[in-house]
């Protein structure tokens, strides 16, 4: 085995090389549109420390929460998750008929495709507390105007997410379809539909786990729920209510978040 000489004495090591005067610049109008938009917004921490003591009568509240309340919670509780369960089932479905029409694998007709993608984009492009607004000025509130909102918003995250894995799909089932002279819908079933379904599955449990979280704000626009329990709550500025509530809320969805991340590792 050769050992390696050691370095001359007296050689200079390599210089580092100097930041790029792009990478400089692009850090210095960072920083500028960070500072113009502070300044637009008269951005101060000013009232934090200004309005501490009145701020802490109510922290204090939140630190005493009134745990008997949650025996009151429950039936808002069962609410949301109801929400969330009709409108992941029912949006993720639908999501999945137009992941089929958002991909060029599935879809042929180059039309329909552009229109699919452009109908999705703008689908995506309001937030779910926009919908819920929406929906309660037509319906009233309630939990309908909450699945409404989580349906339409899910539909954009399901076909998005399953349009890209469509996407990916091994090629050489699809040209065995094509060979055997398969149509366009017995092509998309035998050859894409089950290489995209571990990872379909998964996509549907990480929209339920968002749509327990997204009921509870959408709840609080008026979408029934816990978030609307949580409405009235502070209005009558029980805010020990509101934290028993909020505690009782993280338990609830960190345990769906492990229950859903277990179930995602065993499917995909």
């Amino acid at each position: 085995m050769t050992v390696a000489s050691p370095a001359p004495a007296g050689v200079a090591r390599p210089k580092k090389p100097a930041p790029s005067r792009f990478l400089i610049a692009g850090l210095a109008v960072t920083a500028a549109i960070t500072v113009w938009a502070a300044w637009e917004i008269d951005f101060t921490l000013g009232p934090l420390f200004e309005n501490f003591a009145n701020g802490w009568v109510v922290v204090e509240q939140f630190l005493r929460p009134n745990w008997g309340y949650l025996d009151n919670a429950w039936t808002a509780w069962l609410e949301t998750i109801s929400i969330a369960i009709v409108a992941s089932f029912f949006g993720v479905a639908v999501g999945l008929i137009f992941a089929y029409m958002a991909s060029n694998v599935t879809n042929r007709s180059t039309r329909l495709y552009r229109l699919t993608k452009w109908f999705l984009s703008v689908l995506r492009s309001l937030p779910d507390v926009a919908y819920v607004l929406i929906f309660v000025a037509l319906v009233g509130v309630g939990s309908l105007a909450g699945i409404l909102a989580l349906f339409i918003f899910n539909i954009g995250i399901a076909a998005k997410l399953t349009s890209e894995t469509i996407d990916a799909v091994d090629p050489g089932p699809l040209e065995a379809a094509d060979a055997a002279g398969n149509g366009t819908f017995s092509r998309a079933r035998w050859a894409v539909q089950p290489q995209i379904l571990p990872n379909f599955l998964s996509y549907a449990l990480y929209i339920f786990e968002l749509n327990i979280r997204s009921s509870v704000v959408i709840g609080y626009a008026g979408g029934g729920g816990i978030g609307y329990l949580i409405q009235v709550q502070f209005a009558r500025f029980n805010y020990e209510n509101v934290s028993a509530i909020v505690i009782s809320m993280f338990l609830v969805v960190l345990l769906i978040d492990q229950l859903s991340q277990y179930l995602r590792r065993r499917l995909v």
